[in-house]
């Protein structure tokens, strides 16, 4: 059997079925940026390869994935930390005009040029650690201008590096000035206005929104989510971080792909999204930065059978982290997931996430040749280590 590349001699973590689909003596064959075969070498075909790379005993993982970023953004807010050092609240910072409104003044200040240049460096360090898909959100912008802007924006992220790029629409992250006081106006503003128009210009690949007391109110989110539905993008929810306003129910009520944050889950919220299949996105990055003292429901997902990714969530304001193997540690220390858990929630559940799960997330037959090569003992060495990459080569796409 003919293929453009085989990679032999490796040991791999396909991460299919339970676990992390363990092979010791495993090869991988691609054919045009496909995996025509990952699985041991004794069982694979005879293949003519144009070209054998021998990983001399290194591990292969799926290329990791980052389910959850808000990657494009002006400015900066490392005065907020300071002042969150000395006391302030988060919630005091947004409501004094700082926080998320800060960011829509200086995004709506910047060129589509200038979003693209400052959104690089974050994205190549997420790159430099074997990251092959990333999702980026808007929300800054908060007009349609601005919010087109960004999504342009991080579409050509995609287009200027080996990436894959996956862009949400996120207009109902916090209230702008000239809807100020007028919350109800301003999701109809969303539905009416800037939704057909992003649908229009088919620069995003699903809708989210800030469910939160400082952010939208379920009644505002589900209306989003009905508008979403007309225009066929799927959704997503930024739910449960701050209170528990039931987020976590009504994103599983819409089929929702993923509930994020989720520190405030309650059971019902656990039970709604297992019978939906909407997978729990992790952010232990903005857990750690905001110094939050209530874990997500981790042992009540994990009973239920919740899949449950784990992203950077990289922001300027309450998670300026572009390091996913750190998230996974953080992962680990601060919720207690297990290796496996781990690894599966930054490439297969990261992929369900993002609706990916045809195409990426695991070393299966069929999907993207998106790999990340190790130069590890075990899989738990990318879990272990904090402020070390043992990246030794990234595939995407087969290249």
């Amino acid at each position: 059997m003919r293929c453009d590349r085989l990679w032999r001699n490796a040991r791999l973590a396909t991460m299919t079925g339970d676990s992390m689909g363990l092979v010791e003596q495993g090869v991988i064959a691609s054919q045009g940026g496909l995996i025509l075969y990952a699985g041991p070498e004794a069982e694979a075909p005879a293949f003519e390869a144009a070209e054998t790379i021998d990983c001399a005993g290194r591990w292969i993982t799926p290329g990791l994935i980052d389910c959850h970023t808000h990657l494009i953004f002006g400015g900066d807010r490392s005065r907020e930390f300071e002042l969150r050092l000395e006391g302030a609240s988060y919630e005091e910072i947004a409501r004094a005009g700082g926080g998320i409104v800060s960011t829509m003044k200086a995004t709506r200040a910047a060129s589509e040029d200038e979003l693209v240049a400052s959104a690089l460096p974050r994205l190549d360090a997420l790159i430099a650690e074997g990251v092959t898909t990333v999702e980026v959100k808007s929300g800054y912008g908060l007009d349609l201008a601005s919010e087109l802007k960004m999504l342009r924006a991080a579409r050509r992220l995609g287009e200027v590096r080996p990436v894959r790029i996956v862009t949400t629409f996120l207009g109902a992250h916090a209230l702008p000035p000239e809807f100020a006081g007028d919350a109800e106006g301003y999701i109809d503003h969303i539905c009416e206005v800037m939704l057909p128009a992003v649908a229009e210009a088919g620069l995003a690949d699903a809708v989210d929104a800030f469910c939160e007391g400082i952010g939208f109110s379920p009644a505002q989110t589900e209306r989003l989510f009905r508008a979403a539905e007309a225009h066929g993008l799927p959704v997503k929810l930024h739910a449960e971080q701050l209170s528990n306003l039931h987020g976590g129910a009504l994103a599983a009520r819409h089929n929702a792909l993923s509930a994020d944050h989720l520190e405030h889950l309650d059971s019902a919220g656990i039970a709604a999204m297992a019978a939906s299949g909407t997978v729990a996105t992790l952010l232990p990055g903005a857990y750690y930065f905001c110094r939050e003292t209530v874990l997500p429901p981790v042992a009540g997902l994990r009973e239920a059978r919740v899949p449950i990714a784990l992203a950077t969530d990289c922001n300027p304001g309450t998670s300026p982290l572009t390091s996913l193997l750190l998230a996974m540690n953080m992962g680990a220390t601060l919720f207690r997931l297990t290796v496996p858990e781990c690894l599966a929630a930054v490439t297969r559940h990261a992929a369900q996430a993002l609706g990916l799960s045809h195409c990426r997330g695991t070393l299966e037959p069929g999907k993207a040749c998106d790999l990340a090569i190790w130069d590890i003992e075990r899989p738990a060495d990318l879990v272990y280590r904090m402020g070390f990459n043992p990246l030794h080569a990234r595939i995407w796409s087969g290249q």
